[in-house]
């Protein structure tokens, strides 16, 4: 059985995107400004819209024009609809290109740095002449990148909501200090209320909604922007930190750094997750690092014997 043809739609992406900058831009005027149009051409295209669906979109109050219930409602999805245009329009670009000329890739600071490179390494086999922007996040960084779209895929311990992603690694942490730390000068296993009294220090989150993660006991602190501060810091007995074995592995191995031996809670874990902002779109080259991440992982996580 055959259905109804469909309706054709009677508002044009031009009037959509008109009404959301009316909304983001505060005005007609300001509109129009930043549409590069004539303002009588935004008031227009909101009219028509209006009339085409028979909704009142805009209501005056005083002399301010504010969204009725109907026209934020109106607005939320006309964004989704922008925005997936947008993507469209990406896609097509990308269809005629046999590789991106550049990805965006967000990576949670906990990753491996030389995974990471080795990664890299390998897709410049394939791509040699596809640009990389590498952002190092920290927590709510890596899921803004994602959520405001600016990354075509991220490595994060969080997946945002309305997002997919694939757990590839689960990052062990221990607590460490220099062997002249006064904790190990104490000679026996620690507790909580020992690590209380003595200087933590801590990364910081590198996204707008900051957020704090893991044991944040001690009164005194010190928050660093990287792993590298922190841990030059740690080696030269400024505090101790909690921190993935990955990033301390050299410090571990030539005794600058000594796991604290904790009477309980002397390890914690993150899972990290593979995360496409969206894999329909994703380009080739996009797709091939995501690929090459899940089975460099793998094969890490096999010659460690983890999981």
């Amino acid at each position: 059985m055959t259905g109804a043809p469909h309706a054709s739609p009677q508002i044009t992406l031009e009037q959509w995107r008109a009404l959301l900058a009316v909304v983001d831009e505060g005005g007609y005027a300001a509109a129009a400004e930043a549409l590069n149009k004539s303002q009588s051409a935004i008031s227009y295209a909101v009219q028509k819209l209006e009339s085409g669906l028979g909704v009142r979109v805009f209501a005056l109050e005083g002399r301010r024009a504010v969204l009725t219930p109907a026209g934020e409602l109106l607005c939320r999805r006309a964004r989704l609809l922008v925005s997936e245009a947008a993507e469209l329009e990406k896609v097509a670009a990308r269809l005629e290109q046999r590789f991106e000329a550049e990805i965006h890739v967000a990576v949670e600071a906990i990753f491996p740095t030389w995974l990471m490179l080795d990664c890299l390494a390998e897709l410049a086999q394939d791509f040699p002449d596809t640009r990389v922007q590498l952002y190092e996040t920290v927590l709510t960084g890596t899921e803004e990148a994602l959520l405001e779209r600016r990354v075509d895929l991220a490595i994060s311990g969080r997946v945002p909501v309305g997002f997919l992603g694939d757990a590839v690694m689960r990052t062990r942490f221990v607590p460490v200090a220099t062997p002249s730390h006064p904790l190990h000068q104490l000679g026996r296993q620690l507790t909580y209320q020992d690590l209380r009294g003595h200087r933590q220090l801590v990364i910081r989150d590198s996204g707008v909604r900051r957020i704090d993660a893991g044991w944040l006991g001690s009164e005194q602190r010190w928050t660093l922007s990287n792993f590298a501060s922190s841990i030059r810091a740690a080696c030269q007995g400024m505090g101790f930190a909690w921190y993935p074995e990955d990033k301390i592995a050299a410090e571990l191995a030539s005794g600058a750094l000594m796991v604290l031996p904790m009477r309980e809670g002397g390890e914690r874990f993150a899972e990290l997750y593979l995360i496409y902002t969206d894999r329909d779109y994703a380009g080739p080259a996009s797709r091939q690092l995501g690929e090459i991440l899940r089975r460099r992982v793998a094969e890490r996580c096999r010659q460690k014997g983890g999981v």
